[in-house]
């Protein structure tokens, strides 16, 4: 008789997944999509422009990568990325494609919110949702993916938006890992902290002007603050992304990961 320990995969093998990747030129995305490349996957990779790091990574790839361009704002765009992904086969998601802004409470506008929801919830829920429409209709199962990040974990007085958009990120995850569990589909979220990524410059910028900090303030004073004493780079959730696409995590499901040097313990 098999010991189930014997059956167990011991190696992040991603081969035979086609995995659909949004917000795949930026720093996390970018990162995301050559793991999954180099653990065996097929990668679909979208975003509203490419980027010279994704160039490298499409020429690199012998085929195995394929970028497309779409703004998932415009409905035309989103339901055309969510038929090529059914077309390709794709059985990962990764949901990654968000925006950031912010303002004091009393300043934060409804067309901030408009266009942080949009993208950071809106597009988000609909891409779960017609990524698990096709693994249903198909009958196999799969793997989806959402970006989440600590601040859903609570409020903050200058982006409130942004974490509410995010929270929201967290309960969509809970909710449709129970709607898919019984169909072998597992949807789970990665919480990341402060990762020192290209939007970061953004992040700074605005956190100057709202607490009158000098550039490059922000950045040591978050350094110091999490108990691992570093920003995590993109490669910290690409690790955690290949381990919840693979057969690895096959029991996990509706969890959010926090992704954050210890910043959040649960």
């Amino acid at each position: 008789m098999t010991n189930a320990i014997d059956s167990m995969p011991v190696t992040v093998d991603l081969s035979g997944k086609t995995c659909l990747v949004t917000g795949a030129a930026g720093g996390i995305g970018s990162a995301v999509s050559a793991a999954f490349l180099k653990a065996g996957a097929n990668v679909l990779a979208t975003d509203l422009h490419s980027s010279q790091q994704m160039q490298n990574l499409v020429e690199l790839s012998g085929g195995q990568l394929q970028f497309f361009e779409h703004d998932l704002c415009k409905d035309a765009d989103l339901e055309s990325c969510i038929e090529r992904a059914g077309y390709e086969g794709a059985n990962v998601l990764f949901n990654n494609a968000g925006i950031f802004d912010m303002a004091p409470l009393l300043e934060s506008t409804l067309e901030q919110y408009d266009r942080i929801f949009a993208l950071n919830v809106r597009a988000m829920f609909r891409l779960m949702q017609g990524m698990a429409g096709h693994l249903v209709a198909s009958g196999i199962s799969g793997s989806i993916i959402n970006l989440s990040s600590g601040a859903g974990r609570h409020g903050h007085a200058l982006t409130s938006h942004y974490c509410a958009s995010k929270a929201a990120v967290i309960s969509y995850t809970q909710s449709a890992a129970l709607a898919f569990a019984k169909n072998d589909i597992k949807v789970n979220a990665i919480a990341p902290g402060e990762i020192d990524t290209p939007m970061w410059q953004l992040v700074e910028r605005l956190f100057s002007k709202y607490e009158n900090q000098a550039i490059g303030e922000k950045r040591r004073l978050v350094s110091e603050t999490v108990p691992m004493g570093r920003m995590g780079v993109p490669a910290d959730i690409a690790g955690v992304a290949v381990f919840l696409a693979s057969d690895l995590s096959r029991y996990v499901t509706g969890q959010t990961i926090n992704v954050d040097g210890g910043d959040v313990l649960s």
